[in-house]
């Protein structure tokens, strides 16, 4: 069980020396009956505060944020009308203020001797927190052992981003009140930190003397804007490469993806899943920071691919989270397109991957953020076409996208995979002929091949990152831009004699 710290001491090793400012008035006794207020006075006794949550702000590594933090020793945490009602005035006043804020719950719930009263008061907190991240504040959960109850499914489950304790029980129901209700008994490992993150529920498994570096960081991502910096001239001309030749380039295992654009980045904090119970390696979601424009992050993992298969409907799922973040945070949307395509299997047919795609263009085309989409290198089918509308679009020389693999094209065309490589100079799929057609703004040479360069490469790519994300913030953004984009694609590949396949 993790050692639990009390509220003051916790509030103490996070924030800077001496920059805590407590917002709290004074909590008055309820008034219900006799019997609960000698609680109330007890707990006022035992833990030297008032209540089961304090709020405030100070400075972590000298930014200023707001913070919510339950004591559990006070009546096990639980939230009353009183405490309800202090957090949503805090969560205004940070609103109005324009912090970021810091959850820290630690309860079992609301409070039972005030029932129904305290319990729908979670409501008026869920409000809070959602006007709160309407304007673009970060809003940060840190779940403490134990939160379990209406805390856990109200102001402990809306984060950005979430953290959690290592070793922290967290759930809805707390384990006794499972097995009174149930007659059964939660298996032990079921509701625990580490099993939230292993379903995609929390990003990371954190204990509380990592927390301040790693809220600075978050806080700090979300704080940097481009400084207007002119995005450079685009590159020289590139030479016309062979679609089929492209195509087996970017199939090459030693090709650098993700991953190594990951590695070039000032500063990552990689994020976890969907959020909703699932979590699939092969889609990557993460905050980042290229020079001085930071972005969120969205791509398909090669080596993560060609380990675990194809990102899904709940890898698609975690894409549009990290569009959502993007627009609720206020900072550009990064996508990087490098795909066999999406996953073939029962279970993505069952799990709605057909939906999830035309989920992921309907929110990609609307957003409003501004976007840049990175073509790295496989563009296949309904995977790649999810992440690809954006305002402006980059694509590396060898990169390519098609309806299919292009052996699926050929078989549906010819009845067999023999005439791929013909297929896919047919289709048009290589990155000039998207320059040409208004899909693509820009390519970025491969001289030599990225496969056998690969720091040159992944250095110039960089530098043209960090420029397009610049640009793309001081442009704003441009939803009919996405639009017009799919439509050009769909007139190349009626020029090419394509067919839909069915």
């Amino acid at each position: 069980m993790p050692e639990r710290q009390t509220a003051r001491d916790l509030i103490a090793s996070i924030l800077d020396p001496d920059s805590w400012a407590s917002w709290d008035t004074p909590i008055v006794s309820a008034g219900l009956d006799a019997a609960y207020d000698c609680e109330l006075t007890e707990a006022r006794l035992k833990t030297g505060v008032d209540g089961a949550v304090l709020t405030g702000e100070g400075r972590i590594h000298g930014r200023r944020i707001a913070l919510l933090v339950s004591e559990f020793r006070f009546l096990g945490g639980s939230i009353g009308v009183r405490e309800a009602q202090r957090i949503v005035d805090a969560l205004e006043r940070a609103t109005r203020a324009g912090l970021p804020v810091l959850a820290l719950p630690a309860s079992g719930g609301t409070r039972m001797q005030e029932g129904t009263p305290a319990f729908v008061h979670m409501a008026d907190i869920c409000a809070a927190v959602v006007r709160h991240k309407r304007v673009g504040l970060p809003y940060l959960v840190h779940l403490r052992h134990p939160t379990t109850g209406g805390v856990m499914a109200s102001w402990g489950a809306l984060g950005h981003i979430t953290t959690a304790e290592p070793g922290a029980l967290l759930g809805f129901l707390g384990p006794r009140v499972f097995e009174t209700l149930t007659g059964t008994a939660f298996p032990a490992d079921v509701q625990t930190a580490e099993n939230l993150f292993a379903h995609g529920l929390v990003d990371a498994v954190v204990p509380a003397t990592r927390l301040a570096d790693l809220v600075s960081r978050i806080v700090r991502l979300n704080d940097i804007t481009p400084a207007g910096r002119p995005c450079p001239p685009g590159d020289h001309p590139t030479p016309a490469v062979d679609a089929w030749d492209a195509i087996r380039r970017t199939r090459r295992r030693g090709r650098p993806g993700l991953r190594q654009l990951v590695d070039r980045a000032e500063d990552v904090v990689p994020l976890n899943g969907t959020g909703h119970g699932e979590r699939e390696p092969s889609m990557y979601l993460g905050l980042m920071r290229f020079g001085n424009a930071s972005c969120v992050v969205v791509g398909h993992d090669r080596t993560a691919e060609a380990e675990s298969g194809p990102a899904g409907p709940a890898g698609l799922r975690t894409a549009r989270r990290g569009m959502r973040l993007a627009e609720e945070l206020g900072l550009p949307l990064l996508t990087v397109i490098d795909t066999a395509g999406a996953a073939l299997s029962v279970a993505a047919e069952e799990g709605g991957l057909a939906r999830e795609i035309a989920a992921c263009l309907a929110e990609l085309t609307t957003l409003r953020t501004p976007t840049v989409s990175l073509l790295l290198g496989r563009g296949t089918g309904g995977g790649a076409l999810a992440l690809l509308p954006a305002d402006r679009v980059l694509a590396a020389q060898n990169a390519w996208v098609a309806p299919l693999p292009p052996e699926g094209a050929s078989a549906i065309v010819h009845g067999h995979p023999l005439y791929a490589a013909d297929m896919s100079r047919a289709q048009r799929v290589g990155a000039e002929h998207l320059l040409a057609s208004g899909t693509v703004d820009r390519i970025i040479p491969e001289s030599p091949d990225a496969c056998d360069a690969p720091h040159t490469f992944m250095a110039n790519l960089r530098v043209v990152v960090e420029a397009e994300l610049s640009a793309a913030v001081q442009a704003g953004y441009d939803t009919e831009r996405r639009t017009a984009r799919s439509r050009g694609t769909e007139a190349t590949h009626a020029a090419a004699g394509g067919r839909t396949p069915r």
